[in-house]
């Protein structure tokens, strides 16, 4: 039996009062303090090298490529920041280590630039994104703050609980609608194409904007489930053809170098649009952004560094490597 749940006015004052001292402070330094580990190993370390006296020889290079791969950059991009470092390097003739650490900054920004495309909600309607990941990675508390930023935008939203092999996602789920008074599609048990197949329809029927669709968590080496996810997709196709318009894998920044590995699993099975990267906060892998776009450039949609409900952000790059380097 589908379910049809249905948040009340209290969900606007709960939001509401999800407004504390955090959401005031300016995103730059919330930012700044997510990538507080990453930035301390990164920042710490390559201050030594960079301060004045020492010179710019294979010794200062490879003694940079341990900091980069220490900070989870991967070995493609460190490979990638290298030759880009040394070529900036002999075309302004810097032979002082201090004058390097802008260089290598604006070719870190040249590398991960390319995944800044902000994300644009289509003129489809519904608009239907289906989201995917990993078991706490952050899905379905993504789907409820992307919720709020779309409605933000004078949005109508539905959810569609396609996690059905978890009660607590379902649940979870269900609570972030009653929090943004949104409908939620969901069901006890059974197929999780069914509910988004259902949900989409509904959608349709009642002329609602955006559809945010849960999947249930897996592992990329679970073959089985793969497969399943892609005929989720499929049905979601047949609910309105053309659908999903976006597919979106939700990443845990904690991962580090597995963040790849999920990245190219889900994204040969689901023809990933783009990513979102949640926990930013004080202990994350942020170096993983810089091997993500140079093995798989999916573009980074969104980051977010806490737990508000209004905390999720489009990604900037420019405010993204100022935030670990200053």
């Amino acid at each position: 039996m589908f379910g049809f749940l249905k948040g009340g006015a209290k969900a606007d004052q709960d939001a509401g009062a999800e407004a504390p001292a955090e959401e005031r402070r300016s995103w730059a330094a919330r930012l700044r303090d997510g990538l507080a580990a990453t930035r301390a190993r990164l920042g710490g370390q390559l201050a030594q090298i960079f301060a004045a006296g020492g010179k710019v020889d294979e010794a200062f290079f490879e003694e940079l490529e341990t900091i980069l791969l220490s900070c989870d950059v991967g070995v493609a991009a460190t490979q990638r920041l290298l030759e880009d470092t040394r070529a900036r390097v002999r075309k302004a003739g810097v032979s002082d280590p201090s004058q390097v650490r802008d260089l290598l900054k604006a070719a870190l920004l040249d590398l991960v630039l390319p995944l800044e495309k902000p994300f644009v909600v289509g003129a489809q309607r519904p608009f239907v994104i289906l989201l995917s990941g990993v078991n706490g990675a952050g899905k379905t508390t993504s789907i409820g703050k992307l919720t709020h930023l779309f409605q933000a935008q004078g949005l109508s939203v539905l959810l569609a609980a396609g996690d059905t092999f978890r009660a607590a996602a379902r649940e979870q789920l269900v609570e972030w609608g009653r929090r943004n008074d949104v409908t939620v599609v969901a069901q006890e048990s059974g197929d999780p194409g069914a509910v988004i197949f259902d949900a989409v329809q509904s959608a349709v029927a009642r002329k609602i904007d955006v559809v945010l669709a849960d999947t249930a968590g897996r592992l990329p080496t679970q073959l089985h489930l793969m497969e399943e996810l892609k005929k989720v997709r499929r049905v979601t196709d047949k609910a309105l053809p053309g659908a999903p318009h976006e597919t979106l894998l939700v990443l845990d920044a904690n991962t580090g170098q597995n963040a790849i590995a999920q990245v190219k699993a889900f994204d040969d099975a689901l023809g990933l649009t783009g990513l979102v990267l949640t926990k930013l906060d004080g202990t994350a892998k942020g170096g993983v952004i810089a091997a993500i776009a140079r093995e798989r450039p999916v573009p980074l949609r969104f980051i977010g560094v806490g737990e508000g409900i209004g905390d999720l952000r489009p990604f900037d790059a420019r405010a993204f490597v100022d935030a670990l380097f200053d």
